[in-house]
């Protein structure tokens, strides 16, 4: 199972268990859309508001088109998961094999993430296949990326947060960080003195690169429809492109 952040997937394990999942009909007479999100993990979402984060951002945008009002729901666990009685998820892999466990249904993707190399401005690197014995790289603990370089014996040392591997690089600790272009790119949005320089997505690696869709929780036709609808106009029109934007983070199409 590809691993982005906790709340991306790790916090999702769960959802089997809601019991709260709601029709669109039932959306729009509450007048409120809840989204999950968790409360401290910019450039994703923070309860703090300053800035909210692009899952709030695109969850207001979202709602807005549907005619009603977001409602955070701002959960840390997978335990708070299952009873928080969300209707979205934002940011979730667009594929079947990898919500198995999370039992979501996914829009149409809206955009292509995954694990890249952040690397040294300086650096020679240009992707995985670049990597060998002689250098570090910096990992999730547990992630797709650490089995991946573990089974080819590139040396790796890992980190809790993606953030973590990302100050290391800055620091000269390792040699090079695997980690989402997203979160590389927030770094360099908010540590403009230490920027790092992000390589491509790299198809050679397939399990280290995926779509990303709008994750629903047991939702009926007409709100599955809607969300595909909705998300199909904020991507032609740019809002989305826009909202990322801000938090430094150029989007990549769907393939």
């Amino acid at each position: 199972m590809k691993i982005i952040l906790p709340l991306m997937i790790g916090a999702l394990l769960g959802l089997t268990d809601l019991a709260q999942a709601r029709s669109l009909d039932a959306i729009r007479e509450s007048g409120t859309l809840a989204l999950c999100a968790h409360p401290n993990s910019l450039p994703f979402a923070s309860k703090a508001g300053d800035p909210p984060g692009f899952q709030i951002e695109l969850g207001k945008a979202l709602a807005h088109e549907l005619g009603v009002s977001l409602r955070p729901d701002w959960i840390i666990t997978q335990y708070q998961m299952r009873s928080a009685g969300c209707d979205i998820v934002l940011d979730v892999i667009a594929d079947r094999e990898a919500q198995g466990e999370t039992n979501l249904k996914i829009s149409k993707p809206y955009y292509r993430t995954g694990v890249a190399l952040a690397v040294l401005p300086t650096s020679r690197l240009t992707s995985f296949r670049s990597l060998n014995e002689r250098t570090k790289v910096g990992v999730l603990v547990g992630s797709i990326a650490a089995m991946t370089l573990g089974q080819r014996h590139v040396p790796t040392s890992t980190f809790g947060f993606e953030v973590d591997s990302l100050e290391a690089l800055a620091n000269h600790e390792i040699d090079a960080a695997a980690v989402t272009p997203t979160m590389a790119s927030y770094f360099n949005e908010t540590h403009p003195d230490n920027a790092v320089r992000i390589l491509g997505l790299d198809d050679s690696e397939p399990n280290l690169s995926w779509n990303v869709a709008v994750g629903m929780v047991r939702p009926d036709d007409a709100f599955r429809n809607a969300v595909d609808q909705v998300m199909e106009r904020l991507s032609a029109d740019g809002t989305i492109e826009r909202i990322y934007h801000r938090y430094g983070v150029s989007l990549q199409k769907p393939k």
